[in-house]
């Protein structure tokens, strides 16, 4: 009888649905599914955190979210016709769209007597924050239908001891912008549906003036979709091309430069800085732009190779879906969702992709719906995320271990898929004894799993799936609740299974369905033995 044989596999490199089954051979570290699973930088697939609900009320009933930002202390969002501000989403959401009288501002009691700045139809918004000499900086709020909203907040404390002051911009030129930046001190807005090629850019230091000595605009030969300042130029994507605005304060040499005529941007909602480079949805790709403060030394390159298949339906379906994005910066990631107007929050998908030393690595998302959706540094300078979905519900987004959907809470479903295994040899039948699963559990889990021979061809028997063994959260003394802890448990516990079965290949699932704690899977070590050539 032969001698036993181990095989061991590191998780890295993420999801890949672009390699073929051969391919998939010489890289068995990747993942041929990883649903709500994202990449650690530092190695192994952990599933993520769920989300939770964000105060007790919504901002405007069912109405969509159609926006988020992080401002102050809390949270801003744009919900049917109205906007909205709360610290915490207790009690009520304060209406900011008002009619402010000119000057520093109302005191609350001024402010909410003040008649509604009605806003028509809004839609998808986009925001800046000129940071100027106030507290928290003026917001301002574009989304293509109605004139851009600009809103400051001084004061601390309760709400009722702040003062407010709100007003529309007029944009000379146009009424109704869709995208908006601040670069170098101007607020700059563009894709207004009677301007689309056009960029405006205010007075510097004043985001409320487009008329005064020092705005201007510039025309494009292409449709703006969307603005980022970026070092010292202004990006701007366009439906089929690539620019930079190159200084925007001298009148004399104030240019638009090409930066790419080949590639273009197919929603504004997909624009992210990290890791000192600007991310984008491209029709062929997540693309990045990695510039230097040279005229024409930009280098443009897709960085999502490994899921072309997916980007390929969001691209071709991209009328149809509502894109958001935000980055996680305290986990090197960028996360990128998009739902249908009718679709189920259950069924709504993302991508995460998480920066690691060899470039973006990929996973999925099944059960997150983010019609609206922000990251930021709140005043404390705590990162804090939110979404929001078509609902009008507000979640704190990364939290807990549930997904919920219309305040029904739901279990989080992970399932990360192993490529074929041949152990070096496809030609050789292995019998399998066991496998031990590396994980790192952040409290009591208990995954499930499913071993598939010879691409689960029907003719050869396949086991079960197999119940691991529940895997108990380490505790330090004087921190264990009794029957949950273990003292001396392993940090990063190998599970133990007996495995049946025998073919030339084999994959494996590791999977999850329940409201237990994330936990991170690290490696696979499996115990075989090969028998008789094929």
């Amino acid at each position: 009888m032969a001698a036993s044989q181990p095989y061991g596999v590191s998780c890295k490199g993420g999801l890949n649905t672009n390699l073929n089954q051969l391919e998939m051979l010489g890289q068995p570290g990747l993942a041929t599914k990883l649903v709500n699973f994202e990449v650690d930088p530092d190695g192994g697939y952990r599933r993520i955190n769920g989300y939770t609900a964000f105060g007790d009320t919504r901002p405007n009933g069912s109405n969509e979210i159609l926006g988020l930002a992080v401002y102050a202390d809390g949270l801003i969002a744009c919900s049917g016709d109205g906007i909205f501000f709360s610290p915490d989403g207790e009690n009520a959401w304060l209406q900011i769209n008002r009619a402010s009288v000119a000057g520093t501002g109302d005191n609350h009691t001024a402010f909410t007597g003040r008649s509604m700045d009605a806003r028509t139809s809004q839609a998808q918004t986009s925001f800046t924050i000129f940071e100027g000499n106030t507290d928290y900086g003026q917001i301002i709020i574009t989304d293509g239908v109605n004139k851009p909203f600009l809103f400051s907040m001084t004061g601390t404390g309760g709400l009722t001891t702040r003062t407010f002051f709100a007003e529309e911009v007029t944009v000379s030129g146009t009424t109704a912008p869709t995208v908006c930046a601040i670069h170098d001190q101007h607020l700059v807005v563009a894709g207004a549906p009677t301007a689309k090629n056009t960029v405006f850019y205010s007075t510097l230091l004043d985001p409320s003036s487009f008329s005064g000595t020092g705005s201007g605009s510039i025309l494009l030969p292409d449709q703006v979709v969307g603005i980022k300042s970026f070092r010292s130029d202004l990006i701007i994507f366009c439906r089929n091309s690539i620019h930079k605005l190159i200084n925007i304060n001298d009148s004399n040499s104030i240019a638009i430069v090409p930066v790419t005529q080949n590639v273009g941007c197919l929603s504004s909602h997909s624009i992210q800085e990290i890791g000192g480079d600007l991310v984008f949805l491209s029709p062929d790709g997540i693309r990045s732009v990695a510039g230097t403060s040279r005229i024409g030394d930009v280098e443009l390159g897709s960085v999502s190779r490994q899921i072309q298949s997916i980007i390929s339906t969001v691209a071709n379906g991209i009328n149809s879906f509502t894109i958001t994005s935000a980055v996680l910066r305290s986990k090197s990631q960028y996360r990128l969702f998009y739902s249908t107007a009718s679709g189920s929050t259950v069924s709504a998908k993302g991508i995460i992709g998480t920066l690691t030393a060899n470039g973006f690595e990929w996973s999925e998302t099944i059960g997150i719906q983010a019609t609206g959706f922000a990251s930021g540094f709140e005043v404390t300078g705590i990162e804090k995320l939110y979404h929001g979905d078509n609902q009008g519900y507000v979640y704190n987004h990364n939290t807990g271990n549930t997904f919920i959907a219309t305040g029904t809470v739901f279990d989080i479903n992970a399932i990360y898929q192993t490529p074929n295994y041949d152990f070096g040899d496809i030609g050789t039948r292995k019998t399998l004894h066991y496998a031990k699963i590396s994980i790192t559990p952040e409290g009591e889990v208990q995954p499930s799993l499913r071993v598939r021979y010879d691409y689960e061809d029907t003719d050869i028997p396949q086991p079960a799936d197999y119940v691991l063994d529940s895997v108990p959260l380490p505790a330090l003394f004087g921190t264990a609740v009794f029957a949950t802890a273990i003292f001396g448990a392993s940090n990063d516990p190998m599970l133990r299974q007996a495995i049946q079965g025998s073919g030339s290949v084999c994959n494996f699932r590791i999977s999850s369905s329940d409201q237990n704690a994330p936990y991170a899977i690290n490696g696979i070590y499996i115990n075989y033995v090969p028998s008789g050539r094929r």
